[in-house]
């Protein structure tokens, strides 16, 4: 069982439109509604693969009433703990070239009592988890140490941490030395404070983050890819996409993919480059099942290309 923690979850409404007129009326072609977060979109993945996922969140209000009905809908087993504010709701528009312009709301503000019960909910629930994977952005009342507290008492449970989440919420969380940390290649660049340019350039801020905590870092390069580095050495690995419809969860499925593949290793990585490159393929935050994998077209490789520059440098 992989339990994700979401201390900021959202319900998500994406549109999909033939191009974004500002200041016009835009209709849409398509649209679609989805429970958000980054660890919601993780279990979503986690159960789209068929296997037991467990999403702990924060609920308030009708939409956070809504987002625990459609997580139940996709087979997520739900331990809420209930608050005050209402769950933010977010808009995504999405168009026919990839691009995707979101608004995200705030969310609502949680109190002292409403962030030690997220703590206790996830320490109950967490019997028998294989992984806790903790994502997203902390909402307004959640100090920034929130995760570097949960990572240490996962850790003296026994239990394995993800960390997906950037600024000082993952500076402060790797002092618990998480097991793994999983920055794209902006949230990387602004971890270590430089711009980066190459591939090598990522892998030399990914251990910059393992010297100051990360046992594993699991970096998305975009286009580009996807960068393991632990204590084995740095694996990338890299597959082709024909059309990119919408990257919303694409990053999230990824994490799942390396988690469901065990979380270590290159194949782990190679698992994770192939649900990302099928998730991006899929509208919306629709997350892939095993029958949209291409593990075959997944290139790992040992031998790095440290020269080869990024598509879109991150500063």
């Amino acid at each position: 069982m992989i339990l994700t923690v979401t201390p900021n979850p959202s319900l998500d409404r994406t549109y999909e439109v033939p191009a974004l007129e500002r200041g016009e009326v835009n209709r849409a072609d398509g649209d679609r509604m989805d429970p958000g977060g980054k660890g919601v979109n993780v279990s979503r993945a986690v159960a789209a693969a068929g296997q037991r996922t467990v999403a702990v969140l924060p609920l308030g209000g009708a939409p956070g009433a809504l987002v625990a009905q459609l997580l139940g809908e996709q087979g997520i087993e739900v331990a809420p703990v209930e608050v005050e504010g209402a769950t933010r709701s977010n808009i995504s528009i999405a168009e026919p070239d990839g691009t995707l312009t979101k608004i995200n709301a705030a969310g609502p503000e949680l109190t002292a009592t409403e962030a030690e019960s997220l703590l206790a909910t996830v320490r109950s629930a967490s019997l028998g988890a294989s992984w806790i994977a903790c994502c997203g952005s902390l909402p307004r009342g959640l100090a920034p140490s929130w995760y570097a507290d949960l990572v240490a008492r996962a850790h003296a449970a026994g239990a394995r941490i993800a960390l997906d989440t950037s600024g000082p919420a993952l500076t402060a969380a790797l002092r618990e030395r998480p097991d793994v940390v999983k920055p794209n290649a902006e949230e990387l660049a602004e971890a270590v404070g430089r711009p980066l340019h190459t591939v090598g350039d990522a892998v030399k801020a990914a251990e910059e983050l393992r010297s100051l905590g990360a046992r594993a870092v699991l970096a998305s390069l975009g286009a580009d890819g996807q960068l393991l580095v632990d204590d084995s050495g740095a694996y990338f690995a890299s597959a082709p996409v024909e059309t990119v419809r919408s990257n919303v969860g694409a990053g999230d499925a990824s994490l799942a993919g390396f988690l469901i593949a065990g979380g270590s290793g290159p194949e782990a990585l190679a698992s994770a480059v192939a649900h990302g490159a099928a998730a991006v393929q899929l509208p919306g935050s629709v997350m892939p099942t095993p029958g949209g994998l291409d593990l075959s077209a997944v290139h790992v490789t040992a031998d790095v290309p440290l020269d080869r520059a990024l598509t879109e440098p991150a500063s």
